[in-house]
């Protein structure tokens, strides 16, 4: 087992989130300081061409550079990079809350290799999810997901989650967009790995941008993928 640096890594992976992203790092660096947690807070950058990097570096976080666009490409650097022994991941949009993180960690030292975030039982803000996504596309795949891999998981496109790292790395992680959060799961349930899954809100941005995700073509990748992959 790989020796490591600090406790946990809050990791986000970006990609022209200049808007939001110092007000994610400034509430990631409160959680480490407030519940002192030995951790850092690890930014992979995805080819943002606005201040994004800047604005890392100003705010204290970790940089690395993932060049191969795609959201399961920019993970999967930021997991290979991680000087945590558990890696809480989430996007920089401000929809999650990384000042509470503590369910999540306190699961992870009682020794879950994969915790779950579950938006529908922590709280959904108006606005903050699609009518379509929050009562068809989540459910739905969700429920597909549950069948397809025997796991209590309500919510599987949840984007904050966290889970051990040596566990990931030993896991052959081969998705390149969206469908990763779908192969997460995946693996983790293959593995035998013991997963659980604990309430998170979902927030609306303090300042919208155009979304990254297009909700029907990644749909669809995490139903190929639920079929075809793993």
């Amino acid at each position: 087992m790989e020796e490591m640096k600090y406790e946990l890594t809050i990791l986000m992976p970006c990609l022209n989130e200049e808007a939001n992203l110092a007000h994610s790092i400034q509430a990631a660096k409160r959680f480490l300081d407030t519940n002192s947690v030995s951790g850092e807070v690890l930014i992979v950058d995805n080819g943002s061409t606005d201040d994004s990097v800047s604005i890392a570096k100003q705010e204290g976080a970790r940089v690395v550079t993932e060049t191969q666009r795609g959201y399961g490409n920019a993970l999967r650097k930021g997991i290979q990079s991680a000087y945590g022994a558990y890696i809480i991941m989430g996007d920089c949009d401000t929809t999650y809350d990384f000042e509470h993180l503590m369910p999540y960690l306190e699961q992870l030292r009682n020794g879950y290799a994969l915790v779950m975030g579950n938006r529908f039982a922590g709280g959904i803000e108006k606005g903050a999810m699609p009518f379509s996504h929050r009562y068809l596309g989540v459910p739905v795949l969700s429920w597909l997901g549950r069948i397809r891999y025997n796991v209590p998981i309500k919510d599987f496109h949840c984007g904050l989650r966290g889970f051990h790292r040596d566990t990931a790395l030993g896991l052959n992680f081969r998705t390149t967009g969206m469908e990763f959060a779908t192969e997460i799961i995946a693996l983790f349930a293959k593995s035998g790995a013991t997963i659980t899954e604990v309430p998170t809100t979902l927030s609306v941005s303090q300042k919208p941008r155009q979304p990254h995700l297009k909700a029907i073509r990644d749909g669809l990748r995490h139903l190929r993928y639920m079929i075809l992959g793993n």
